[in-house]
């Protein structure tokens, strides 16, 4: 058994016991519902998540800077387009028939994923004759040897960059050692495999579009105005959110690499497909909640036969192929980010001249503040899925022992640590203590899953006696913390073995700086927007805040392509140069997280008054529209909730 797994059985049951009573006692059955919905369309985005890197460097040999920029322009618009489908909701579909519908694209989109076409295939050309790159398995498994003379030979760095192949017999018809810039690397693709891909996260990202900002915002529904349980509801949802996320990293990364790419994204497909079929099934448990602000109007003929609804749908569906053909343009989703952002900061200029006064301008020049210091943060905390996760494959040590032993007579250790003390399994049973690169992307939600009650639980000791930090202080924290786990990793690097790998513990110390980073940053962000920004551009704040989240996945992915390093095959020719190069970027970042992070705790004392009482009982403080349990990516709610907790 994969110790991954074993561990997160235990972690499971420890904290889900407690979640699973509450949800039975106390709260609306309608919760539980969107629990487990929520829970497996989390499961689906993060399965595809922790794998899709590998997938693009090693099945569609996309070379890290592609890779990472094409990860970029995917997560980018995944966190754009629910703007439009809580607008859409909010004024036509109501929140019930958008979640559905976007569950069922997301079932499309991951189940088309399944759909693996043939691997790209790579030749070195030297001297003009080509040569195959032969490469075999997946992620952590893959092994990739250069064919001469129809003979598999294993090749390395050579000492100046270029390429040594090691075993070559004199005479062979390649030399041992090709300089550097000598030989060429060719490919060739399956062309209709790489379209399905892009169709398949195109409908994705749609159907993100259209769940992800409705879902959240029916929980706050089934709670009355005032209700004591509302806080606590949410709680209980982010913990589903978290605990989809914490098994999908798990899970599908295992069997990515074990069974095929297809069984992966196939797994993360029938997550979501049983997160609709929940949905559904307990519509009844909903109160009738999310329901359609005009039913009449939707059903009311819009375009010849068809309904408002239909001709939603199908526009949706037609939009499929726009973003289909923006996601494969990354300079064409920059462009754009970057024109959006231009736009937004004039109009917030004009009107902070033009129509505020001095408290309303003072707010408003706070919420930009933090919504800059959101960009940061994500921008560093992002990398997991890219260059993170590519250094835990090259230059990380993925056993969690140095040699095998026994527990209750059972072997422990890794498959070739029990070769070498020549232990078998017990009867076909033994504990795997290798991890697989990809499902270090669960420790993140694994953290939270421990972490996130006891730094709520601090929180509301800390205001219980009105000592709260305000929020750009919290904001300035957490971006220390994500700038140290960087620098952890730097500063341990000197502990690399001969493989230039270095201990895992360092990074578990890095995201776990980066998850309690989280925990002080996320529960206020969206929450201070609402406060914060005049009611008569509200909706436009947080369209505002989307968009910042969205250049932070952009810019994250090209400063993962900085990190990136040449590779043959999908596997790295020098994995010394790639953790050089590594630790050169997260060194860059770690310095910038804790640099910014030490101006907003300076700059908290000296601005904190511009919030002008907002967050203090009698003040204008409102209640907070996401509970403070987040799965690290800024929880999407419709316009018409937030509306709602501004005028509340």
């Amino acid at each position: 058994m994969n110790i991954v797994i074993l561990l997160g059985v235990v972690i499971t049951l420890v904290t889900g016991f407690p979640v699973l009573m509450q949800l039975l006692k106390t709260h609306p059955r309608g919760l539980i519902i969107l629990f487990f919905a929520e829970m497996w369309e989390r499961f689906s985005y993060y399965g595809m998540r922790g794998i899709l890197i590998f997938y693009l460097t090693q099945h569609l040999l996309f070379d890290d800077a592609v890779a990472s920029a094409q990860y970029g322009s995917y997560t980018s618009l995944v966190y754009l387009l629910p703007l439009i489908g809580g607008i859409l909701a909010d004024r036509y579909l109501g929140t019930r028939k958008a979640v559905a519908f976007g569950a069922l694209l997301l079932v499309a989109g991951h189940l088309t994923m399944a759909y693996e076409g043939s691997p790209a295939q790579q030749q070195l050309v030297y001297a003009g004759h080509s040569y195959e790159i032969q490469a075999h398995g997946r992620a952590d498994d893959r092994t990739v040897k250069v064919v001469v003379g129809g003979q598999a030979y294993d090749f390395g760095p050579a000492a100046d960059g270029g390429m040594a192949i090691k075993g070559l017999p004199a005479g062979a018809e390649l030399p041992s050692d090709l300089p550097k810039g000598s030989f060429s690397m060719t490919k060739t693709v399956d062309q209709r495999g790489v379209n399905t891909f892009y169709l398949a996260v195109s409908l994705i990202i749609m159907g993100v579009g259209f769940l992800k900002p409705n879902i959240s915002t029916i929980v706050g529904q089934l709670y009355g105005k005032g209700d004591p349980r509302r806080d606590s509801g949410f709680t209980l949802y982010y913990y589903g959110v978290n605990l989809g996320a914490f098994w999908a990293s798990v899970l599908c990364a295992y069997l990515a690499q074990h069974i095929g790419w297809w069984a992966g994204f196939g797994l993360a497909g029938v997550g979501m497909a049983a997160g609709f079929v929940v949905f559904v099934l307990g519509k009844d448990l909903l109160q009738g909640k999310g329901e359609p602000p005009d039913p009449a109007k939707l059903a009311a003929k819009a375009a010849g036969p068809l309904s408002l609804e239909q001709l939603i749908y199908v526009l949706a569906l037609a939009g499929v192929a726009g973003v289909w053909f923006l996601v494969q343009r990354n300079g064409l989703v920059g462009i754009g980010l970057l024109i959006s952002t231009a736009a937004s900061l004039g109009f917030i200029a004009w009107f902070l001249a033009a129509k505020c006064d001095k408290i309303e301008r003072e707010r408003m020049m706070l919420a930009l503040f933090l919504i800059f210091g959101s960009v940061i943060f994500f921008t560093l905390f992002e990398q997991a899925g890219t260059s993170l996760n590519l250094f835990a494959a090259r230059n990380v040590q993925l056993g969690l022992t140095s040699h095998a032993t026994t527990f209750l007579g059972i072997p422990v250790g890794t498959a070739a640590q029990l070769a070498e003390a020549g232990l078998k399994p017990l009867g076909g049973l033994w504990i795997d203590t290798e991890i697989a690169a990809a499902q270090t992307q669960s420790f993140n939600s694994g953290f939270i899953l421990i972490l996130a009650p006891l730094l709520a639980a601090l929180w509301a000791y800390l205001a219980g006696r009105k000592r709260d930090p305000n929020p750009t202080l919290k904001f300035g924290f957490g971006l220390m913390q994500v700038g140290l786990g960087f620098l952890v990793v730097v500063w341990g690097a000197g502990m690399a073995d001969a493989n230039a790998r270095v201990p895992m513990m360092l990074l578990g110390l890095l995201y776990f700086l980066h998850t309690t980073g989280e925990l002080f940053l996320s529960p206020v962000g969206l929450s201070e927007i609402t406060k914060l920004s005049v009611a008569q551009v509200g909706s436009f704040m947080m369209a505002v805040w989307f968009l910042a989240s969205s250049i932070a996945q952009y810019v994250g992915g090209w400063i993962a392509g900085m990190a990136g390093s040449e590779t043959v095959g999908g596997q790295v020719l020098d994995p010394a140069a790639a953790l050089k190069t590594s630790l050169e970027v997260f060194n860059m970042l770690g310095w910038w997280g804790m640099g910014i992070g030490v101006a907003f705790i300076a700059l908290s004392f000296v601005i904190k008054h511009w919030a002008h009482g907002v967050n203090e009982p009698g003040g204008g403080a409102q209640p907070e529209p996401i509970a403070p349990v987040l799965d690290g990516e800024r929880q999407a709610v419709s316009p018409a909730a937030m509306r709602a907790d501004l005028e509340s």
